[in-house]
């Protein structure tokens, strides 16, 4: 009974071991695609036709473009923490010059810069080309926080739910993160954070070294065995 379960927890931890080598490979080419899209020159933005099949894994984190228009009196704050502290990405919607709604995260505002009016060079009101990279939807909210569209307080970029409050139709179904912008007052953009966790290996290692003290056990399970059936039968 004990070696069948030793076998069992075998054949489980090396079954374990192998999924974290098939994620680490499938992470490393996530990283790789990531990488590539990133320092690509821009595409524009996907349009309504290509909206449905829009997906992390093929399309987050492409440079896109996009021209038209700000709409700054619909602009939406989310709670942000970032490299610069915490404050708000201010997300505009931006009607293009293909009569479809784009939200943009403009960037990064301290608490201090919430109020519109406290920036107002950066409220760009001609029509103007943005660049940056295809974010997924945030729907629901954030950690332990949901989003409470009524009380105005966001905690994840939620396409859907953004567009819904603040109505506006036609709306992609995603978000664009905007590269930097050199004008006074604008908000910080560029800040968007490429970081993959990819701890598989040790994850796989720690499996196989499980797998391996199952193999150590059985052999000393066996080798005990051996010795108490030759002491009774002498």
């Amino acid at each position: 009974m004990l070696l069948g379960l030793a076998a069992l927890l075998f054949a489980g931890f090396c079954a374990l071991g192998v999924w974290q080598i098939e994620r680490r490979a499938w992470k490393l080419d996530l990283i790789e695609r990531v990488e590539a899209r990133v320092h690509a020159g821009p595409v524009p933005a996907p349009g309504p036709a290509e909206w449905p099949g829009i997906n992390a894994g093929d399309d987050e984190y492409r440079r896109v473009s996009l021209t038209g228009r700000y709409l700054n009196d619909r602009e939406t704050l989310v709670q942000a923490v970032t490299e610069r502290g915490g404050g708000f990405w201010v997300l505009t919607p931006f009607q293009t010059n293909e009569s479809t709604t784009v939200l943009v995260n403009r960037g990064f505002v301290p608490p201090n810069k919430r109020d519109p009016s406290s920036r107002p060079q950066g409220q760009i009101a001609v029509e103007t080309t943005v660049t940056g990279l295809l974010r997924i939807s945030e729907p629901g909210g954030g950690f332990l926080r949901s989003n409470d569209p009524t009380g105005n307080r966001w905690f994840s970029r939620d396409v859907a739910a953004i567009a819904q409050a603040r109505g506006f139709d036609n709306a992609a179904p995603f978000f664009v993160d905007a590269q930097a912008v050199l004008l006074p007052d604008a908000p910080v953009g560029g800040l968007t954070v490429l970081r993959f966790n990819n701890t598989h290996l040790v994850y796989a290692l720690t499996w196989f070294g499980l797998a391996l003290l199952m193999l150590v056990a059985a052999f000393y399970l066996v080798r005990d065995e051996q010795r108490a059936r030759r002491a009774r039968s002498a």
